[in-house]
């Protein structure tokens, strides 16, 4: 007799507890969730009006958006137009939050509609950074490939 409990479906093995990458844990379930989620909250975010000075005729770009397992919660990446005023936009989209859920909950079909946090994506300005970083003399310098020269007469 086995020393375990079987509870149905496969048995889970020390293999099974490795961590993985966050988006290999995501199942395909919590992925289309967010989609549909990123989706409505971008066109919530263009098309409602707020009324915090912060929002008002601000533009921001819903980047991701990930649902937890029993998808009832979600981290959303933003990024307002140019970045600026980012923690500013974050902060009142977060105060803004149980407002946006409500009109996202009239918006998509879910059980239920989950509550939402915002956070702003700092994966524009990480690429922004190397790019300036790529854009130095020195480091042009370092990346061009030498000059090979096929000097031995075959041609």
């Amino acid at each position: 007799m086995p020393s375990h409990t079987h509870r149905g479906g496969r048995g889970r093995t020390d293999k099974d507890r490795s961590p993985k990458p966050d988006s290999l844990q995501r199942s395909q379930r919590q992925l289309r969730a967010g989609e549909l989620v990123r989706h409505a909250l971008a066109e919530i975010l263009r098309e409602e009006p707020f009324h915090d000075p912060v929002l008002v005729g601000t533009s921001v770009t819903v980047t991701e958006a990930r649902v937890s397992p029993d998808l009832r919660h979600a981290t959303v990446f933003v990024e307002p137009l140019g970045g600026r005023n980012a923690d500013d936009v974050v902060a009142a989209l977060n105060r803004s939050s149980r407002y946006i859920r409500g009109v996202l909950g009239r918006s998509i079909e879910m059980r239920f509609t989950p509550d939402l946090r915002f956070v702003h994506d700092e994966t524009f300005e990480a690429s922004a950074s190397m790019n300036r970083l790529f854009d130095n003399p020195v480091v042009q310098r370092d990346l061009q490939a030498p000059e090979t020269s096929d000097d031995d007469g075959a041609d």
